[in-house]
């Protein structure tokens, strides 16, 4: 594959276009490789938390994952704008152009080089299972309202959790999904019905190579 730089340049160029009091979605990962169940989790949220956009924050590494099977940053863009085929899904690798290896140092970065959005940090409820582990992650809650997607069967697990057990007080009720981009962090959902579960880890072969079909 060819792997032309599709990575900005400059941090301003990195941020997607946006308008001062839109509700951003943020789904942060490796996207290796992209797959339908990040476009239907991202279409998901949309609709429950009335987002106008969601961003792909494709990072250069995941500290808590394996890398030795990570293909190129380039390549993984590319096929993240393929599988978002959305205008209401954008593409970064804003991390990559600020240099930021953790969550919340680019959570802290768009909030202050973007203040007049509203954000929330997407999570499948796997991630919650392990937040705990993650650099900062009171931080991180402190800083963005959190929406959490269930994946079954991580479900019990998730909530079960350390974080959720110690973040349990700032649990919004469903029916409230809404309201979430609007509220102050520390603020979270827990949202089911999203019934489709796939895994990057999946869809690779033992080679490292992606699965095509």
């Amino acid at each position: 594959m060819n792997k032309t730089s599709v990575a900005p340049q400059s941090a301003a160029s990195a941020i997607p276009l946006y308008s001062n009091g839109m509700r951003i979605g943020l789904l942060g990962g490796s996207f290796n490789p992209p797959h339908v169940a990040h476009r239907a989790i991202s279409l998901f949220a949309i609709k429950r938390l009335k987002l106008d956009r969601v961003w792909w924050l494709v990072t250069p590494g995941n500290p808590l994952k394996d890398e030795g099977a990570l293909h190129d940053l380039n390549e993984r863009a590319e096929a993240a704008r393929r599988m978002a085929s959305d205008p209401r899904i954008d593409v970064s690798c804003l991390e990559s152009v600020i240099g930021t290896r953790y969550t919340f140092d680019t959570v802290r970065y768009l909030r202050r080089r973007a203040s007049g959005l509203r954000f929330v940090w997407i999570m499948g409820a796997d991630n919650l299972a392990q937040f705990h582990r993650w650099q900062d992650w009171r931080r991180i809650a402190s800083e963005v309202p959190i929406a959490v997607v269930d994946r079954p069967p991580q479900s019990f697990r998730a909530l079960a959790s350390p974080a959720a057990q110690a973040l349990a007080r700032y649990r919004l009720p469903e029916n409230q999904a809404g309201r979430l981009a609007d509220q102050h962090a520390p603020a979270w959902v827990f949202l089911t019905g999203m019934k489709l579960s796939l895994s990057s880890t999946g869809l690779r072969n033992l080679d490292g190579s992606w699965r095509t079909k």
